[in-house]
Parts: structure tokens; sequence; C-alpha cells
């Protein structure tokens, strides 16, 4: 529950900035005066403390480790600032709570940013207590004493300070032998922390007492232990069924260290389905929070560039139209989000009869792979390479990111035919929504191979996030306005 704790009173900082800002306002008699009604001040406080706690969970910054930690708590603490900066004019404007100067607002996010900043470095030391004072020390058994066990007990250690701890740890069925405890003694009747065997690793701070399996009963009713992990393997879980169910019975919270398949790389996550638990592996972001934001993000942007560009899509319809006969726009299929097909819409850019002529100019082709780039297409019509170099065909793609099919950022929408040539390595980019840019657009993609490609389409599935959604959009803006947008 301190992650909780966190939350709420993360709001008294927010709540402090807002009367300051709006202090420091007031005081500024050069500019127009500026007043709060009683009604616009609480639909501000509430739409803050709403969005602010709302980024807070999303970027886990109540639930992170490094939370505690000076540089990861900077960092954090800049990441929801930066985003509480963007949303929160926003929502004022969207929920239009009323004309409030855009001094105010700066002044808002920044003494937020300064009073949360000093407030989380003062927790750092007022961990120990509010840990005490509020939740207590938590204890943990470990059924198991191989390698994954004692990994267990080393990250609880690590963590102690947050008021963890190991009771010990039991030897399950055919485990690993002990250093220095013989089969005759795991199997004393009445070994205890007293006079038991204990668990001496390299990895580990102390030692810890080791109880036979059948003591486990026994140690539940006299021994205070607040959550039981089971780091065994799978054969050995599957008999251990009674344990568990003894374990349920009491109320005693179990957990069970996931490692059935050591190789896998995925997301672990337990689900439900109407009761029924499903253990999920997932290589490809599931924040449902921060892909909610994503989608916000691209709704709002969007619309925003759809409006404001409405006079040049007009202008660029023309070009095309009067420079060669054919539609103006070009529609292709292409693959999206998990393989679903979609209608990619461009400006044309190529004269009507070109996909008729691409066996004769395959020779042409600039790229390796499935895919098919060249800079001296003779299909392309002058008006098209401009088009191209300027990167304006792809305006019409504003309606497949309203339509959801597409993103601002994310892997580029491969051909059908390209994806039944991938290797199953390579499908993996078909698990993110396709986007306009990405981090292959800032290496130049005309400059990659297609392994390149393909593994920088990996490297912003692992580590996405929106501040590098957000760091590629900034990037892309002067690539695309010098000219090297397609380059």
């Amino acid at each position: 529950m301190l992650w909780l704790l966190l939350v709420v009173s993360d709001v008294l900082p927010l709540f402090l900035s807002f009367e300051i800002a709006y202090l420091v306002r007031a005081r500024f008699s050069e500019l127009p005066l500026f007043f709060l009604t009683p009604a616009e001040t609480a639909g501000i406080l509430i739409t803050a403390g709403v969005l602010w706690t709302a980024l807070g969970v999303g970027l886990a910054v109540y639930r992170r480790p490094e939370s505690f930690k000076t540089l990861g708590m900077m960092r954090l603490t800049v990441s929801q600032t930066f985003w509480f900066g963007i949303a929160l004019p926003t929502a004022i404007f969207l929920l239009k709570l009323g004309d409030i100067s855009r001094l105010f607002v700066i002044l808002f996010v920044f003494f937020n940013f300064l009073l949360q900043t000093a407030y989380r470095l003062a927790a750092r030391r007022m961990r120990r207590f509010v840990q005490q004072g509020f939740a207590g020390h938590h204890y943990y058994l470990i059924v198991g004493t191989g390698p994954k066990a004692v990994e267990v007990a080393r990250l609880i250690e690590k963590h102690e300070e947050h008021g963890n701890g190991v009771v010990g740890f039991v030897q399950e069925p055919d485990g690993p032998p002990l250093e220095g405890v013989s089969a005759a003694a795991l199997a004393q009747e009445g070994s205890g922390p007293q006079d038991g065997p204990t668990l001496e690793a390299a990895a580990l701070r102390r030692e810890y007492p080791v109880w036979p399996l059948d003591h486990l009963s026994k140690m539940i009713e006299e021994d205070i232990v607040d959550e039981i992990i089971f780091a065994v393997s799978r054969p050995q879980f599957e008999r251990m069924e009674d344990l568990v169910l003894t374990c349920e019975e009491q109320g005693i919270k179990t957990r069970v260290l996931v490692d059935f398949f050591p190789h896998l790389r995925s997301e672990i996550a337990l689900d439900k389905l109407e009761g029924l638990p499903l253990l999920t592996f997932s290589n490809a972001p599931e924040n449902e929070y921060l892909l909610y934001l994503k989608r916000a993000m691209d709704l709002g942007l969007g619309s925003m560039l759809l409006v404001v560009t409405a006079p040049l899509l007009l202008v660029v319809a023309v070009l095309v139209r009067v420079s060669s006969p054919g539609p103006v726009l070009y529609r292709q299929l292409r693959c999206g989000l998990n393989g679903r097909r979609f209608w990619l819409w461009k400006f044309r850019s190529m004269y009507r009869d070109a996909e008729q002529h691409r066996a004769q100019v395959e020779h042409l082709n600039e790229m390796d792979g499935p895919v098919f780039k060249s800079s001296r297409d003779p299909r392309v019509t002058p008006v098209g390479r401009l088009l191209r170099k300027t990167s304006l065909d792809e305006l019409p793609q504003l309606f497949n990111i309203l339509k959801g099919e597409m993103s601002f950022v994310g892997p580029r929408p491969p051909l059908p035919e390209e994806v039944a040539r991938y290797e199953k390595w390579q499908r993996r980019r078909l698990r993110m929504k396709p986007g306009l840019t990405c981090l292959w657009a800032l290496a130049g993609r005309n400059q990659l191979n297609f392994a390149q490609w393909m593994q920088l389409d990996m490297e912003y599935i692992d580590n996405w996030s929106l501040t590098l959604d957000f760091k590629i959009l900034l990037r892309t803006i002067p690539r695309v306005l010098s000219g090297r947008g397609a380059s």
C-alpha cells in the first residue's frame, strides 16, 4: 500500500504549486488582470490532480524501485512533468475550463516540478520511517534452495530498506544438495532456525535457516510469514499442490517464480478470462495506459494537422491532377498491427501504369531483402519526385492515423508480399502499430540495408515509450523540412 500513499501525497505539492503560481501571476501588474472563479479553480485543481496521478501510474513512478534513487527519481519526475505540461493545457482547452492565462499554466507546471522534486528528495530520507509507520515489515519464505531461489533472496535483500526480509528457505523434494548439510540433517524432526541447517551463498548478505518441506504447514502457524515464494521447477511445483492449497486455506499470499521456459525474453503477466487464470507472455508494449495516451496524441495531433494542412492538401491535389493523367490519390494494400490489412493512402507520385512496369525496373532496386526502393525510378513523375523529397506525398496518411490503422511513430507498414518473405524474427515488427516515422527514418532508410532496418524496428519496440516517440518526432521535423525525409 506504500505506492497508494505516494499517489495521495503527490497531490499536496501539486495544490501548493497551484497557489504559488496564482500568487506570482497576480504580481505581474503590467499584464491583463487574471482572476479565477471558485468553479474554475476547482475544475483546474481536479483536472491537474487526475492528470498528474494518472501519468504517475502510467509511467510506473510509484512502483519502480528507482523512484527512491536520486537519478532515477529525477528522470521519472522530468518525464512526468513533461507530459503533464502537454496534457494540462490540452485538457483546459478541450474541457473549456475558462480563459486561463498561459503564463499561469507555465508557472504552475514549473513550480510543481520544483516542489515535487524537493518533496521526493525528502521522501527518500523519510522512506524507512514511512515504511515502518504505514506498511511495516514484510517477511518472505522461499520454497527452494537452487540458484533461482538464491537469486530471489538476493533481490529481496536488495530492497531491505523498503522493509522486506527473508525468513528462510524450505528444501524442495529432490532439490539440489546444500553445501555442508547432510540429508540426515534435513530429515531431523524438530529442525528449525535454531538447530536446523542453514543456507549460505556468496550472493547473500547473511545465512538463512532451511526447513524440511513437511514442516512448512507448522511454520505457517508458528512463525511470521507474510508471503511464500515457490522458486522450484515445474515438476516439483506440481507435486506441491497440497501445500499451495494449505497456503490458500490460511490466507497466505503465494507467488510462483515462472521459470518454466528459461530462454524466453517476453514480459510475463497473469490475466483472467471470466475467472480462468491465463499466463501471458508478450514481447511487445502492453501498458494500456501509455498506449491509450499514444492513441490520444495521434488523434489530437492528427486532427490539428489535418485542419492546418487543408489548404496545402488542396494545392498538392491540384498539382498532381494537372501534372499527369490519373487519380490524385494512390492506395496500396499494407499490413498493420498483427498483420491486419488496410489501404494506405498517398498522393500519386508515379505515372498511372507504373505497377505494370515494375519488372522492368527491378534492376534499379537500391535495397536488399524483400523491399524495393530506387532514387532513379523512371516511373516517378516530376511533381512526384518533389513530393517524395519533401514527404508531402504521405500527407493523406493522416486519414489512416485518424482511423486507427497507423500512428505517427512506428515501424513502416509493409506490403503483404514483403511479409510473406520475412524471417520469423522479423514478423515481430507487426506487433506494433505502423507509423509515418521511426528510428529507421532518422538513420535514412535508403542508407540502411534491410537487416539494419529490421533491427532498428526491434530496438524501437523493445525500448518504446512516449518520450521516445516525442524524440523521434522532434528529430523527424528538421529532416522533412531539409528535404532529407525520404532519404
